[in-house]
């Protein structure tokens, strides 16, 4: 089974708690995504409002949010790229 990292904050494990929350959340806050990427992989903000998040060998294009939480279906691409890198939220 994957594992949480340790050298992530508490901020970035709440965020990737949330994440991986069931049902998906409706609370997640594009800029906690964006500060969560910037630590596991890389973010770049593209010239036409675009964001890439790369994680390891996998990229995901987003369009800037148009409100401050995330929608359902990026939560569940979120969910895929972090299971697929080995994220996962801590276990009680």
């Amino acid at each position: 089974m994957s594992t949480e990292p340790s050298h992530l904050s508490s901020h970035h494990r709440a965020t990737l708690d949330k994440i991986y929350q069931h049902p998906a959340g409706h609370n997640i806050e594009w800029h906690d995504v964006v500060s969560l990427f910037h630590e596991v992989g890389t973010v770049t903000e593209e010239h036409d409002g675009k964001w890439i998040l790369t994680l390891g060998a996998e990229s995901l294009s987003v369009d800037d949010p148009k409100t401050k939480d995330i929608d359902t279906q990026l939560v569940v691409d979120l969910r895929r790229m972090l299971h697929g890198a080995g994220y996962a939220p801590e276990t009680p």
